[in-house]
């Protein structure tokens, strides 16, 4: 599992466009790191007061942080910008298009603190911020496996090279379902108990058949063929007939394999000629869906004999 560290410039390079921000001055600072990943208002900061100032965090200043700045004298305004540059911020955003004044960017540029504008409304901009700060600081990782959305379900495929992976992949995506990502899958742990699968962005829409080479699933199957990321609910793993020692019967057990500290519901599918791959796969999901919004066959079964042999070993009426 890896922790982010994330700078200013990969913020900035990642969500300029959704956030809207456009770089004032301070460029020098942008390999500046965010420490963590959430907004502030530096209100009190501003005033003075900086006892439990958050400064790790990216500064944002509306309305009332910049009519408090207008208010003050010009020396007393310039002592405030020295006690609060004084602090490593990472950076600074001025929200509904407010401009600093010339003092603000010449001490921030002294500072080497990044300096941003952006039109949004000032709380706006922090909710939309703030969800995608979460998202760069998630734990992380990579599973080896090709990752499938079948009806809502995302579904990592694993297994020795050669089994048929890619082929049952292909089958499913030739039924309808989309591909999340081929043979190597990346993994995002969202709020400490989702895990999400995504590809990286150089291979996405691509997949690899052996034998026939690199192919675009998008452009082959549709738009419809890709997915960008998705929920991981199941993980299957094809192994051969004979390395398989016990091979699930009821479904009553179920196995779990943790994904970034997650368990997830894990499946093993025995492989040998003849059987379709594709189908068992496409079954495992639908029987995990039915499980997610519980229905359970197997201990519905379960409790229909457990019922049935309790009424046969009552003695006869008289």
């Amino acid at each position: 599992m890896q922790h982010q560290i994330v700078t200013v410039e990969q913020f900035y390079q990642e969500h300029k466009t959704t956030l809207q921000m456009r770089l004032v001055s301070g460029e020098r600072g942008l390999k500046r790191v965010i420490r963590e990943p959430t907004v502030n208002r530096p209100g009190l900061a501003l005033s003075g007061f900086t006892h439990e100032f958050a400064y790790k965090r990216v500064q944002v200043l509306g309305n009332a942080e910049v009519d408090y700045l207008r208010s003050l004298p010009a020396a007393a305004r310039a002592r405030r910008y020295d006690h609060f540059f004084a602090f490593k911020i990472p950076c600074l955003v001025f929200s509904r298009g407010l401009r600093p004044d010339k003092e603000f960017l010449a001490a921030a540029e002294k500072a080497g603190a990044p300096v941003f504008q952006c039109p949004m409304v000032t709380m706006k901009f922090i909710n939309a911020a703030t969800l995608e700060l979460e998202t760069m600081f998630a734990p992380r990782g990579t599973e080896m496996g090709s990752m499938v959305d079948i009806l809502g379900v995302g579904v990592l495929i694993r297994g020795e090279s050669g089994i048929g992976k890619s082929e049952a992949v292909l089958a499913l995506i030739e039924r309808g379902y989309s591909l999340v990502s081929d043979d190597v899958t990346k993994v995002i742990l969202l709020d400490g108990r989702e895990v999400v699968g995504t590809c990286a962005d150089l291979t996405r829409d691509h997949m690899e058949i052996r034998g026939i080479g690199i192919i675009n699933v998008a452009t082959m199957f549709g738009i419809k063929g890709i997915r960008n990321k998705k929920r991981l609910d199941l993980v299957v793993t094809l192994k051969l007939w004979d390395e398989v020692g016990d091979v699930e019967r009821i479904g009553l057990d179920v196995e779990f394999e943790k994904v970034l500290g997650v368990d997830i519901p894990h499946i093993v599918i025995p492989v040998r000629p003849g059987r379709d791959l594709a189908r068992l796969v496409e079954v495992a999901a639908f029987q995990t869906k039915l499980k997610m919004s519980g229905h359970n066959a197997a201990q519905e079964l379960n409790d229909r004999l457990i019922a049935h042999m309790s009424r046969a070993s009552l003695p006869p009426a008289k």
